[in-house]
């Protein structure tokens, strides 16, 4: 297979993946301050799938979309004030989850073990992401803001990274078996 036919071949699953995670992000649970969504059970996938560099890709790819108006955002909303509204933390987080969950699972091997530590260490990273910019935009205490923004998503955070690990990896296997996704990475920036 030729460097062009790879290349392509990884921005599409860049885009697959920025796609899916809009999609996923429609499927919300609402509470007061931030919704529970299928956000970041595909921010998972994206890291476990990809890995750190395309898995990231995916990632701001999907928050320039949101941010140019197409309304990918969790309930269908889209622009530049949702990274600096209350629950921009959780979205600017999924950008240094991504890559070390990615990073990690490069360094010690794509395997279930592995995906759930890395799924479950990147819960935390976009949770403290997120509490830190609520308690900022909206004024909180800090008490106020992990009650809203943390201790409510821990439960379903394990339960979606369990579930990110062991579709993820399903799925990368199959990917890689059928030769759609290369475990070489290429530079898609040149």
């Amino acid at each position: 297979m030729s460097k062009e036919q790879v290349k392509l071949r990884s921005m599409i699953m860049i885009a697959l993946f920025a796609a899916i995670i809009g999609v996923l992000a429609q499927v919300t649970i609402p509470l007061p301050l931030v919704p529970i969504t299928g956000q970041t059970l595909a921010i998972g996938l994206a890291a476990t799938i990809l890995g750190a560099r395309n898995g990231t890709f995916s990632v701001i790819l999907y928050l320039f979309i949101g941010c140019a108006g197409v309304p990918v955002f969790a309930e269908f909303s889209a622009g530049v004030s949702k990274l600096v509204g209350p629950t921009g933390g959780f979205l600017v987080g999924f950008v240094p989850q991504t890559f070390l969950m990615g990073l990690y699972m490069e360094k010690f091997g794509f395997n279930l073990k592995n995906a759930l530590i890395a799924n479950s260490f990147g819960m935390f990273i976009t949770l403290f992401f997120g509490t830190a910019w609520l308690k900022i935009s909206a004024d909180l205490s800090w008490t106020a803001a992990f009650a809203s923004g943390f201790t409510p998503f821990i439960l379903v955070g394990f339960i979606k990274a369990f579930i990110a690990a062991w579709v993820g990896m399903l799925v990368r296997k199959r990917l890689i078996s059928s030769k759609l996704l290369m475990t070489e990475q290429v530079n898609i920036a040149k």
